[in-house]
């Protein structure tokens, strides 16, 4: 094969331009949860901690499958804009706009169902209690959420990741100014604890919607596509071609974050300290993963913006740069793990238990940062080609018939405790980012001979 280091420079240089907003954006957006977890877990104590972590079990299941729909309108965009076909953007982006609107009330109504059966889930009834009016606030931002995701996928599917970087960190860093007031009642703000933090997460996603729209709406660059938006029509049959790579894409998130989700749950039944420690090593490790999404997000826009181009040798030459970068990015956030391990869960909690638990869970997440980055990145290569059903179930294969049963078996069963069920996660990590990063292989190999 044989490519100079300076061509591989050239795409890193390209890549990177495209994936470090995206990575700033995502990055802002993980850091408002951090915020939310450090200051419950300081002012409010272990079972707000605990009861946010039950909440993220209850929302991230459908939230994550409302925003891989959303992904979905981002490869098809990109390829138009590779085939130079402004109609035909504007026409994936009217649809995926009304599409989005749509899904954000019907996400609220599924989260305000699942809220209902919280009980069910074997939580101490403390956590329970709390988390419910948490659930609901937060639950009923999606609808603004998902229609800023539409002006975002769009900008983003025409190489612009820069806007939603800014209009996210603006509103995020609002987010965390107004969560210290909300929570603790600060001079003239009423003390609302908990549900402090869901108000300011859903004030700042309201305006997120603002911001993008407006910077969609104002800039001339977009100009050219506005001029197209009366003469395309909704229609089903463009809402059925962006679900036919946002439901699978969708799923792909479900099936990994809900593994995720699950794995709280479990950690839930072993006890509430064992859960504030999973609900703070986790939201650590996220940190990473959202930033390796970037590098997912630029690998979808850069292969999809060549397979519109029919470009394949450049396409498999750009998706090696972004598993490269990924790499590197994970062997660095694994280090960083595992060298700040006993100081991390500091800021999040004074209490010795948790502490104790918490270290363990931070080094098994370091353990496991270069499957869950190539994963990432992988399902992020395949969606360019929209390539999407089969990596849909390697995700469910590797999370729900590996991960989750041996994580419980490991974590109650065997009564390892929360590091079991986090080894079920690892092993599950491992086995989809080899089988995704083999699929991506031979699918382009195809498409270049």
């Amino acid at each position: 094969m044989g490519y100079r280091w300076s061509t591989y420079s050239e795409q890193y240089k390209i890549s990177l331009t495209l994936a470090y907003p995206v990575m700033i954006g995502q990055l802002g957006q993980i850091m408002v949860s951090v915020a939310d977890s450090i200051m419950v877990g300081k002012f409010l104590g272990t079972i707000p901690l605990a009861a946010i972590s039950l909440a993220v079990s209850v929302l991230i299941i459908p939230m994550v499958f409302a925003i891989g729909v959303a992904y979905g309108l981002t490869p098809l965009i990109a390829s138009a804009d590779g085939a130079d076909d402004e109609k035909l953007v504007t026409k994936y982006f009217k649809n995926g706009l009304v599409l989005n609107s749509v899904l954000g009330l019907l996400i609220y109504g599924a989260i305000a169902l699942f809220a209902k059966g919280a009980h069910l889930l074997g939580q101490d009834p403390r956590v329970v209690e709390a988390s419910l009016p948490y659930i609901h606030v937060v639950g009923f931002s999606t609808i603004p959420m998902m229609s800023f995701f539409a002006f975002k996928q769009f900008a983003e599917g025409l190489s612009d990741t820069k806007a939603a970087m800014r209009v996210s960190l603006a509103a995020n860093l609002l987010n965390i100014i107004l969560n210290y007031p909300l929570i603790t009642g600060w001079g003239p703000f009423p003390e609302l604890g908990l549900m402090g933090a869901a108000v300011s997460t859903l004030s700042t996603r309201f305006l997120m919607l603002g911001g993008m729209a407006w910077y969609i709406r104002k800039q001339a660059k977009f100009q050219r596509y506005w001029q197209h938006w009366r003469s395309v029509q909704v229609d089903w049959s463009t809402i059925r071609e962006i679900l036919s790579i946002g439901v699978p894409s969708g799923l792909q998130y479900v099936f990994e974050a809900g593994a995720f989700a699950m794995s709280g749950v479990i950690v839930g039944m072993i006890g509430p300290v064992q859960q504030a420690a999973h609900q703070i090593a986790l939201n650590i490790a996220s940190i990473s993963y959202m930033m390796v999404g970037g590098i997912g997000a630029a690998a979808t826009i850069r292969i999809g913006n060549q397979l519109g181009r029919r470009d394949f040798k450049l396409l498999r030459l750009a998706a090696q740069s972004t598993f490269h970068l990924t790499f590197f990015l994970m062997v660095l956030t694994m280090g960083l793990l595992i060298v700040c391990s006993g100081f991390l869960p500091l800021f999040y909690s004074s209490d010795p238990e948790v502490l104790g638990y918490t270290t363990i869970l931070i080094i098994a997440a370091g353990i496991f940062q270069i499957p869950d980055g190539l994963q990432a990145t992988a399902l992020g290569a395949l969606r360019g080609i929209k390539d999407v059903t089969l990596p849909t179930i390697i995700a469910f294969f590797s999370y729900w018939v590996i991960a989750v049963p041996l994580g419980y078996y490991l974590g109650v069963h065997r009564e390892v405790g929360p590091l079991g069920v986090w080894i079920g996660l690892t092993v599950g990590l491992v086995l989809a980012s080899i089988a995704l990063y083999y699929r991506f292989q031979n699918r382009t190999h195809r498409l270049e001979d």
